[in-house]
């Protein structure tokens, strides 16, 4: 790595990256007006909780021990988003008719159902996350977010694993 970069320094740069990336996402739902599915909200919070542990270990820069605790975080809440957007490709990719309609919204079943409930509704899909209304290169959003969470998955690793303190 390069002298410049400490372990400060990039997860710092990982911090921005997430809040560019959930900048984006709010651009697209408020400026572009596409409403998020349920998927698209919990493949937020997974970039959300990575940026969270970005700045934390940003601001508590710690030795050792401390920085592979804040990568293996930052890298589970990585791979928890990337299951959610590959489970979220893999609604995309089924054929018309052949995914539920679309159900109650996310608010509503938080409101209603015990959390393990709403999450396995949310899992197995709907209508509404079956839908494609966003590409660019040819790829639409949930691949997007998953080459974007793998990225700061890598990048949580190498750099509280590798790289060096402030």
């Amino acid at each position: 790595m390069p002298a410049w970069l400490t372990r400060r320094t990039g997860n710092l740069l990982g911090f921005l990256a997430s809040a560019g990336l959930i900048g984006y996402a709010l651009y697209v739902q408020y400026g572009l007006g596409l409403e998020p599915c349920p998927l698209c909200i919990l493949q937020r919070v997974a970039v959300m909780v990575a940026g969270a542990l970005f700045l934390v270990a940003a601001l508590h820069d710690p030795a050792e021990r401390g920085a592979r605790v804040y990568g293996a975080l930052i890298d589970l809440a990585a791979l928890a988003g990337i299951l959610v957007a590959a489970r979220h490709m893999w609604i995309m990719a089924q054929p018309p008719g052949s995914v539920a309609e679309c159900g109650a919204s996310l608010d509503y079943m938080m409101d209603v159902l015990p959390l393990h409930e709403v999450l396995a509704k949310v899992l197995s899909g709907s209508g509404e996350c079956a839908k494609l209304d966003w590409q660019f290169a040819g790829l639409n959003m949930p691949t997007w977010v998953l080459i974007a969470l793998v990225g700061l998955g890598t990048w949580g690793l190498a750099v509280n694993w590798f790289g060096r303190r402030a």
